[in-house]
């Protein structure tokens, strides 16, 4: 395993990061002894990064059961600001939520340090210096070990380092964007930002939320997946492409998966890929892959079908920004317009 320095921390982390949504209950029946095994046989394969999230169900419980007794070896992290219940207070990225919402993940997580505490979306009601100042304290005070910040837009990326710096405050040391064959857009800003301030970059969604694993074919069903991400996987110019990248990989003699991750790894903008296995043969299949390197022509061929900083379609659970999800932002008054 060649490990990766995690932006300018000095941390040490695997070019694959162990993402931990799929072992919540809600989402995977077998039990929590299966995904426990899970992330034990990731840790003896080498991989020491583990994510997760307050608001996946149970997953920091399972997290911290199969961390006992090898908690220091591993790099651990984990993201606020989703909702986390029906009270408008226990979200977002105030100082108020964030004090609360630590103390419970390292309650689940059964430690009591975080090495990389992440905001997991923008929060647009909160000033980024109330979120900065919050996160600096738990710094100083030894429960968090370093900051970052999730499906951030370039923008927003450079406002929070600007912030940190005037107001001496902890910066963000890390962003987690979406990143895959599918989705290239952070290429255009998003990494090229991450890098100019020496941030680690891990990415989510390597495998399109499973349109990359080779199982969603055009014309054919797949009721499961169809039910969780429904615009998503419905998207026909995103099928259209996966039905271009299958014989791609079929002619370098790889599967798809392994097409899919080493893409990610191998722009110099991010340091490691959030994998996101349900299940042992998942993990298998992800782990087989952990020495592809794709040459430059494989890279160059993929850029012919989707050119570099482009998105295909629309991928779910991306951060809209207000002036975008809401209409009144982005349009006068009737009135006003009329007078024009």
């Amino acid at each position: 395993m060649q490990y990766r320095t995690l932006g300018r921390t000095g941390i040490k982390v695997s070019p694959y990061a162990l993402g931990t949504l799929m072992f919540a209950t809600a989402l995977n029946k077998a039990g929590h002894d299966d995904s426990i095994r899970v992330i034990h046989k990731a840790l003896d394969a080498g991989i020491n990064f583990v994510d997760t999230a307050d608001a996946y169900g149970d997953a920091e419980d399972v997290v911290g059961q199969a961390l006992k007794g090898r908690r220091d070896s591993v790099v651990l992290a984990t993201k606020v600001s989703r909702p986390m219940g029906k009270d408008p207070n226990q979200q977002g990225a105030s100082r108020r939520w964030i004090m609360t919402a630590v103390e419970n993940s390292l309650r689940r997580l059964r430690t009591d340090y975080i090495d990389l505490y992440q905001i997991h979306r923008v929060d647009p009601t909160t000033d980024v210096e109330e979120t900065l100042s919050a996160l600096t304290d738990l710094i100083r005070s030894g429960k968090v070990r370093a900051i970052g910040s999730s499906t951030t837009p370039a923008s927003d990326i450079v406002e929070a380092q600007w912030v940190a710096e005037r107001r001496n405050l902890e910066r963000f040391r890390t962003e987690q964007p979406p990143y895959s064959l599918l989705n290239r857009g952070i290429e255009r800003e998003v990494l090229p930002a991450a890098q100019r301030y020496g941030m680690g970059t891990l990415v989510w969604g390597p495998l399109a939320q499973g349109l990359l694993t080779g199982r969603v074919r055009k014309d054919q069903e797949n009721t499961l997946i169809r039910a969780r991400f429904v615009q998503h996987v419905n998207d026909a110019r995103r099928i259209d492409v996966v039905e271009r990248l299958i014989p791609l990989a079929e002619e370098a003699g790889m599967p798809l998966t392994h097409l899919a991750t080493a893409f990610t790894i191998a722009h110099p903008g991010v340091t490691s890929a959030i994998i996101g296995p349900r299940t042992m043969d998942h993990l298998d299949d992800l782990l087989a892959g952990l020495d592809v390197v794709l040459d430059d022509d494989l890279l160059d061929r993929i850029d012919e079908i989707v050119p570099p900083g482009t998105d295909v379609g629309t991928l779910d659970q991306t951060y809209l920004p207000p002036a975008l999800e809401t209409a009144s932002l982005r349009r006068r008054p009737r009135g006003e317009r009329a007078a024009a």
